[in-house]
């Protein structure tokens, strides 16, 4: 399905939306079907808190939450549920690019904004609001390869395999690779995202294959595969970091050979804040027509590296060690993409 016909099917949505809710009230649910680490609980409370801020602008937008561990048909079930409660809009996380296809159909035939974050989606009933994940991975593999000098042995430690961001994440990075004939991926393992499972594998891989150069490893467990490293005695390796803040007070103390493409949790934020633009009638000055599905509308990546480090650490400063590095498109930056 082409792209303009994709744009043509959110338009109708939108403006079904439009006719049927207040120009001042707005509910939207929020759909998270995986809870495994701290950054999707961060996520879900910065879109909460945008929601709150559009009181300022004499909005009331009232978010209804659905996060738990669930398979696709379970996630799936979180977007029937709001579309029985008839919110305005579904802005989700979603666990599968294309399952959710025939059930977005469902939300725009009855007048229901959904935007997707995080991981992009295939329905032509959908935008999606987020970060390249494919760009996310080979800037920070780019960076990896070129530290160094385009050559040697590197490791891959990914997150939850079949994930549709990890998909693309390891697409970008080994596609990033394959441009340096002498580097070499001598293994790719699955961490989960979780920072106790980033570490053993890490332990594995270095008991394994003691010699390698570098490692490539997603957020939610570089701290733990650095602390492997660490206690091997092992400060040679230059190894990709991470935006939580354990890691970069361990980055900051320790002088550490990194550098961290951003993902922040305030996606959901951002996308929150595109959609009540959105239902309020608004047309975007470009229209969402990227990504793989040409129904993408991509935010900035930021990358981490020496030049900035303090920077961060200082945004973070008196936060708790699981608390991620975040930024989010504001009311006025959202609200300066439309028409």
């Amino acid at each position: 399905m082409t792209g303009k016909f994709k744009a043509t099917c959110v338009a109708a949505v939108l403006g079904a939306t439009a006719v049927s809710a207040s120009a001042e009230e707005f509910t939207i649910g929020l759909s998270n079907g995986w809870v495994g680490s701290e950054w999707r609980t961060q996520m879900i409370a910065e879109a909460e808190e945008a929601a709150k801020l559009w009181a300022d602008k004499g909005v009331t937008v009232t978010t209804q939450v659905q996060s738990a561990n669930v398979d696709v048909p379970g996630q799936i079930a979180h977007v029937r549920n709001f579309i029985s409660q008839g919110v305005d809009a579904i802005i989700i996380n979603p666990n599968s690019p294309t399952a959710f296809d025939p059930v977005f159909a469902e939300a725009a035939d009855a007048g229901i904004l959904v935007i997707a974050t995080d991981a992009e989606v295939s329905s032509p009933d959908a935008i999606y609001v987020g970060i390249d994940q494919k760009g996310w991975a080979e800037m920070s593999a780019r960076w990896l390869a070129e530290t160094l000098d385009g050559k040697g042995t590197v490791v891959a430690i990914n997150g939850v395999a079949g994930h549709p961001a990890n998909e693309m994440r390891v697409a970008g990075y080994q596609e990033v690779f394959g441009e340096f004939p002498d580097i070499e991926i001598v293994n790719e393992v699955n961490g989960n995202w979780d920072q106790a499972q980033g570490q053993q594998a890490m332990q594995n891989i270095l008991a394994t294959y003691p010699d390698i150069d570098g490692v490539w490893v997603q957020d939610g467990m570089a701290a733990g595969a650095w602390r492997a490293m660490q206690d091997a005695g092992r400060d040679d390796i230059y190894a990709t970091g991470e935006i939580r803040k354990d890691f970069i007070d361990i980055w900051s103390e320790n002088n550490l050979k990194s550098g961290a493409s951003v993902n922040p949790p305030g996606v959901m934020a951002s996308a929150l804040n595109v959609a009540v633009n959105m239902l309020q009638g608004k047309t975007l000055k470009e229209p969402a027509t990227a990504g793989v599905y040409g129904n993408a509308l991509y935010l900035p990546i930021p990358f981490i590296s020496d030049e900035n480090l303090g920077e961060v650490s200082q945004a973070l400063d008196g936060q708790p060690g699981y608390a991620s590095f975040t930024s989010a498109l504001s009311i006025e930056e959202a609200s300066a993409l439309f028409e």
